[in-house]
């Protein structure tokens, strides 16, 4: 990763910037949903600032994660869940997405979770490779889930293990 790239844990005063930074990296090759107004939250009850982490080039945003409980239940409080990964255009390529999605594993890992999971869309390579290279790996996938100008694509759940410990064996 570029040197000049800090990652840190995310603040209140960011949220311009990240919704700016959502916005500007906003296609169907990557969102199932619509884009965000220009004046939407992206803090709220289930997104609070601190399951955010920027990485910032000088004064600037150039990306985020974002990682919640994958539910609200204690029985799965060990499993964490990227909610939204971006990063700007021009720093693309740099080793950005894959610092932050190893920041957020981290700090994942240092709650307590055991594992992380995630939704990709089955046409976005370039975010699947970087979670390959990060070691996830395609746990299942729904076929046909979304229908996105006029084309059907694939809804791609991938997983990590955050633990030392060996995966379990299936039968």
């Amino acid at each position: 990763m570029a040197l000049d790239v800090v990652i840190r844990p995310a603040r209140a005063e960011d949220e311009r910037e990240i919704l700016e930074l959502l916005r500007s990296a906003w296609s169907r090759v990557s969102e199932p949903g619509p884009e965000r107004p220009a004046d939407a939250a992206v803090f709220d009850e289930r997104h609070p600032v601190e399951s955010f982490i920027v990485a910032e080039r000088g004064q600037r945003i150039v990306g985020y994660v974002a990682q919640t409980p994958a539910s609200p239940l204690e029985s799965n409080r060990h499993v964490r869940h990227v909610q939204g990964l971006a990063v700007l255009a021009s720093a693309r390529g740099s080793g950005v997405g894959q610092a932050l999605v190893e920041a957020a594993c981290a700090a994942a890992r240092a709650g307590g979770a055991r594992r992380m999971n995630l939704r990709v869309l089955g046409h976005n390579r370039p975010a699947q490779q970087l979670y390959r290279r990060c070691g996830f790996a395609v746990v299942g996938v729904l076929p046909e889930e979304f229908l996105l100008d006029g084309a059907y694509v694939d809804d791609v759940w991938m997983s990590r293990r955050l633990s030392d410990s060996p995966e379990p064996a299936h039968p």
